[in-house]
């Protein structure tokens, strides 16, 4: 059972890691693939509200994706659309990607070859990784606007919709150590994280919420 310091200290940390970006409209919509097909309900959702002509979705396979997705996540993300009601001819994917940065670079080439000007994307992700991607994004493509943007939900929603406490936890850990360390390696912008967030953070490593951690 985890402790309620713990859940504590992970509320902090998903708080942080949320943008509160107000969508508007933009050039394009980039859904980046990932196990939750949420992120394509979101990307949907906004291209239904008219803040988009068209939405790219991006991403390969991983170990977390590759029994649930195996035909790729942007073209099940792109199914997924279809299904709720975007045309086809709205749709583009970008199905080589693995990791973020690679989302970002390999989306805006298929948005180049497609003839597309782009001076703003609405970047839509897991909600936890809005900071993640908004940085990423920032440093790869620093000449449009991005507005970061996921699923409106609560920590505890999410949570539900996942079925697995430790795992959420785990990545919400994972993914405030990148905006520490990767800066530094030159995949992202640098974004202060307030003392609160990091000593959240480090109780939680302390606490063995360690599965998503990078060496």
């Amino acid at each position: 059972m985890i402790p309620l310091s713990a859940w504590s200290d992970a509320r902090r940390l998903w708080d942080h890691h949320l943008m509160h970006h107000t969508p508007r409209p933009c050039s394009v919509i980039v859904g980046l693939g990932s196990h939750d097909l949420g992120v394509a309900d979101a990307a949907v959702g906004l291209y239904l509200r008219g803040l988009a002509p068209v939405i790219v979705f991006t991403g390969s396979t991983s170990p977390t994706t590759r029994e649930r997705m195996p035909r790729g996540e942007a073209v099940h993300y792109r199914e997924r659309a279809v299904e709720l009601g975007v045309p086809e001819s709205a749709v583009l994917i970008e199905p080589k990607a693995r990791n973020t940065g690679e989302n970002i670079r390999f989306s805006r080439a298929v948005l180049e070859s497609a003839g597309m000007e782009v001076d703003s994307v609405l970047l839509v992700s897991k909600p936890y990784e809005e900071r993640r991607a908004y940085a990423t994004a920032r440093k790869l493509w620093p000449e449009v606007d991005i507005v970061s943007a996921s699923s409106p939900m609560t920590f505890e929603e999410y949570v539900d919709s996942i079925g697995d406490d430790r795992m959420v936890i785990d990545m919400l850990v994972g993914a405030l150590q990148r905006l520490l360390v990767y800066p530094g390696r030159g995949f992202m912008i640098e974004q202060r994280v307030p003392d609160q967030v990091g000593a959240a953070y480090e109780r939680l490593v302390g606490a063995g919420f360690t599965g998503r951690l990078i060496t």
